[in-house]
């Protein structure tokens, strides 16, 4: 599984990345030999051209915040702190190698906040989609999870396209993309449905019953009921006591379980510290449906919390919060919209229904709850890239190796915490769908979807002409990695074992090896 993910996320990635630079450099460099930001327009006329942010550190050190603050290639895509600008602005030279570890810190802490809300909200979201809408793992992986994973890079997508210096693909080839995804997607489905009628045309010829043949209701059953003991039966109170809405309240927001708390050892306690005030924020932020509870996790008044709080959350996490603050008429910005709607649909949810019996629609929270921790998860990662491309300026790294090692696992740390999730709390057949349909949903419907739309508001085209000896070697390691693939699996019966997936990694690890060769000049091409 993790190996699976290596290997073909992280080579698709950087292909992209490197197709996208290769283009629009292309397309603005051609006349003037001077690359534009996308974020300046070529009509303006205060145009500030590009330089290189990794030259920051060659500057005199009274220079240095001036250049960070100005220079567009210092600018980060997203985020809600500018790390380049607290460095260089804030921590005097003698105090860098203090910076360094203060973003390092918060870099570990980010990777626990990815981990807690993967784990806690994420997955058990996802896990009541599917079983509310009776979705297969397979099916499951390749919908939901992928949109969970790709939707912010989709919106990235959007906005790259924008750009009226890039442009197209044919109308037709668009609407190709599209439709392969669709295709991509039904055929997935068909086969899943194909796989339960074989089934269920079996079900009186003895089988070995192993736990890629149980059903995926069964299966997650089967794995949480053997490995774990519920301890709190012990400490049920003997006689039943209605809780005020205020108690409920008071007791959903607490993450921590006292009892459970005196069994465990010191090294958990000390980890739990710095998860409380992560879980205590995602728990009030964040609605979380256990189809397996009596009460489906109904919480009367937290969540009717949660309908002002969670979709305030997704306006103000979705691209950092651009959309959040955009006024409507130029008078009233979305996030307040949204709190008038969310505050009036909890008083009508928190009047019609009772504290003891969860409504009808309950199930609805589970897509809420999986959306916000999706961008949460996000917002997360997204902070983790830019923590990465600001230690790469201070260590002088060249964009090439930073967008093949450091970008490249930042960009992805979101999607791997998810899919590592989900495969240790035993739905591998669903995250390993996602890491396929989670590119192509990606590739298909992003460049599908942006190029339509740019299209239809410029009419212009976009022209994708990948040049230099780099782009070929992504391009042929990511080929040869899905041929070995498609040829290993299916000869292993669909049985992977360890062997495959060090194949893998072995695979990845001389893949960037050469491509950092051939960046260096090492390997190139014989001149004619």
């Amino acid at each position: 599984m993790a190996s699976r993910w290596l290997d073909l996320r992280w080579a698709l990635s950087v292909l992209c990345v490197l197709l996208m630079v290769e283009t629009v450099s292309g397309a603005r460099g051609s006349s003037t030999g001077a690359h534009i930001s996308p974020q300046f327009p070529a009509s303006g006329v205060n145009q500030t051209p590009v330089v290189d942010c990794r030259k920051v550190c060659g500057l005199n050190v009274s220079d240095r915040c001036d250049f960070i603050r100005t220079n567009p290639d210092c600018r980060s895509d997203g985020g809600y702190l500018d790390y380049l600008e607290g460095i260089f602005c804030h921590f005097p030279p003698s105090l860098l190698p203090l910076a360094v570890t203060l973003y390092v810190s918060w870099l570990l802490y980010l990777f626990l906040i990815l981990g807690v809300t993967a784990a806690k909200f994420f997955c058990p979201n996802l896990s009541a989609i599917s079983t509310t809408l009776k979705l297969s793992h397979n099916v499951a992986g390749v919908t939901f999870l992928a949109f969970g994973n790709g939707a912010p890079d989709i919106f990235s997508a959007l906005v790259a396209f924008s750009d009226p210096h890039t442009a197209g693909l044919a109308l037709g080839a668009l609407f190709g993309y599209l439709g392969l995804y669709v295709f991509y997607v039904v055929t997935v489905i068909l086969c899943t449905w194909i796989y339960r009628w074989q089934r269920r045309g079996s079900l009186f010829c003895p089988m070995p019953v192993t736990p890629e043949i149980l059903s995926d209701s069964e299966e997650d059953r089967v794995s949480s009921n053997t490995n774990s003991y519920d301890y709190g039966d012990e400490y049920r109170p003997l006689f039943f006591y209605q809780e005020t809405t205020a108690q409920i309240l008071v007791r959903a927001l607490n993450p921590l379980d006292y009892m459970k708390w005196r069994r465990k050892s010191a090294y958990w306690k000390a980890l739990k510290v710095f998860k409380l005030p992560v879980e205590f924020l995602l728990l009030l932020t964040v609605p979380v449906v256990d189809p397996d509870k009596d009460d489906r996790n109904w919480k009367r008044p937290l969540n009717c919390l949660h309908l002002v709080i969670s979709p305030l959350v997704v306006v103000l996490t979705l691209q950092s919060g651009t959309y959040g603050v955009y006024e409507i008429g130029g008078l009233i910005p979305i996030w307040v919209v949204v709190v008038i709607a969310g505050t009036a649909l909890a008083s009508v949810t928190f009047f019609a229904t009772s504290d003891s019996q969860p409504p009808r629609l309950h199930w609805l929270f589970a897509f809420l709850g999986f959306l916000t921790s999706a961008l949460w998860i996000n917002a997360a990662a997204t902070e983790v890239v830019n923590i990465l491309r600001s230690l790469g300026v201070v260590f002088r790294l060249s964009n090439t190796v930073l967008g093949l090692t450091l970008l490249a696992w930042g960009n992805s740390i979101g999607d791997a915490f998810s899919d590592f999730t989900l495969a240790r709390q035993g739905y591998p057949r669903m995250a390993f769908s996602a890491c396929f349909g989670g590119i192509i949903f990606n590739i298909l419907v992003g460049v599908g979807l942006g190029c339509l739309l740019q299209i239809s508001r410029s009419h212009t085209e976009v022209k994708l002409e990948p040049d230099g000896l780099l782009v070929w070697v992504l391009a042929g390691a990511l080929g040869l990695s899905l041929v070995f693939s498609l040829v290993s699996v299916p000869l292993q019966c669909f049985q992977l074992s360890r062997v495959y997936g060090f194949c893998l990694l072995l695979f990845y690890l001389n893949f960037l090896v050469v491509a950092l060769l051939t960046e260096f000049g090492v390997i190139h091409l014989k001149s004619m």
